[in-house]
């Protein structure tokens, strides 16, 4: 598998703070890994057919489609509480 990055993904990475930056690189090496690892809690979308969300830490999340091999990367945003 392999991550393929949107424009939008791109954008909202790098204006998302530091932390929170180094916390997806390290979520992102756990989708490749094994994308069933609890710290990822990764589920389907609620409401959207074939858009999965897994958490980057306890208040940001990040959202993507499986795509054959690919995981396509649509956006990382705080979570909505």
């Amino acid at each position: 598998m392999q991550l393929v990055f949107s424009k939008r993904f791109d954008r909202s990475l790098r204006e998302a703070p530091l932390a929170v930056q180094r916390a997806f690189w390290k979520q992102s090496e756990l989708l490749l890994l094994n994308p069933r690892h609890p710290s990822l809690r990764a589920k389907k979308y609620e409401g959207v057919d074939k858009i999965w969300q897994a958490r980057v830490t306890r208040d940001w999340r990040f959202y993507f489609t499986v795509d054959g091999g690919s995981y396509n990367l649509i956006d990382i945003m705080a979570h909505p509480k």
